[in-house]
């Protein structure tokens, strides 16, 4: 092997690691998520081409990957006490967070052009508004100072919606504004099923999560009324004719799911059997939220 091959060969050895890394700073499982909310409101506001389809994946992409990798930034000092997220580029040590923080406003940037150039301004605004949501909003005030962190802050995790009718109608109307609700509702008891099983995680890291504050029976509590409210607002759209009777049906049967699951948690509260159920709520909660908005789309095409 020459010399050329050979150095060529350790530097694209060396690239992987860092590609690899770049990428666990976007969060991809997570964002999968986030796209599946903001392409499939695109399907339910009207027929979009594809290159529009395309430039809202991968402008929503970077913009959460951007928002994702400037929470790791603000979140360094507390993630190598934490189990789930020690391993992550800063903490192990294999990034710098000056990095890290560079390549989150990069990615942003780079979102905000993209969406602005190739689909509309809204879009672009939109978007960025939930990447400023995310960082500041939650990330930087409420996670570290109230049980009700998620509440607040799951406004931000409800704007892919948003971005995806805006990016067909270029408005944001009433039916947005559901899809945002959804979201927004969803958080709650999607996400105090994880919290529930990672109580010493949050409390060595000093975060007020819902279950180290309330107790984990009030936690419990407030996750079957926020999953009752979910349901109920589920079934709005059908009734001011947004969505036909494939909706209705998938939001009814996805709903009465949900909803067997937050009450398999709710009646292990005092018993302190809620570990498994509320692990599997968690689950189902990420296939719920994307059966459910495939539904919308599939409906409004059929």
């Amino acid at each position: 092997m020459s010399t050329e091959t050979a150095a060529a060969a350790d530097s694209a050895a060396a690239a992987r690691p860092l590609a690899s890394d770049l990428l666990a700073l976007t969060k991809p499982r997570i964002i999968s998520l986030l796209l599946v909310t903001a392409v499939m409101p695109m399907y339910a506001a009207g027929s979009p081409d594809i290159g529009t389809v395309v430039a809202v994946m991968l402008g929503g992409y970077l913009m959460a990957g951007g928002a994702n990798a400037v929470n790791m930034y603000f979140d360094r000092d507390i993630d190598h006490v934490m189990a789930r997220t020690r391993t992550r580029p800063i903490p192990s040590g294999r990034m710098t967070p000056q990095a890290v923080m560079a390549f989150g406003i990069a990615s942003a940037t780079a979102a905000t052009f993209l969406l602005g150039r190739f689909v509309n301004v809204l879009s672009a605004a939109l978007a960025l508004g939930g990447f400023y949501a995310y960082v500041f909003v939650y990330t930087r005030w409420l996670k570290r100072s109230t049980p009700q962190n998620i509440v607040l802050g799951g406004a931000a995790g409800a704007f892919p919606p948003l971005v995806g009718w805006a990016a067909v109608t270029n408005t944001v109307d009433l039916r947005a504004v559901l899809l945002f609700l959804i979201v927004f509702y969803w958080t709650p008891p999607h996400f105090w099923a994880l919290a529930l099983n990672k109580q010493v995680d949050y409390g060595r890291a000093g975060v007020p999560m819902a279950p180290n504050a309330w107790g984990t029976r009030e936690t419990i509590d407030q996750m079957l009324w926020y999953s009752v409210l979910l349901v109920a607002l589920t079934l709005i759209p059908t009734t001011i004719g947004m969505f036909g009777i494939v909706y209705q049906v998938a939001a009814i049967l996805l709903g009465g799911i949900f909803l067997h699951g937050a009450w398999r948690v709710w009646v292990q509260r005092d018993t302190g059997a809620w570990s498994a159920p509320a692990w599997k709520l968690y689950k189902f909660s990420l296939l719920y939220l994307a059966l459910l908005f495939a539904a919308m789309a599939v409906d409004r095409h059929l």
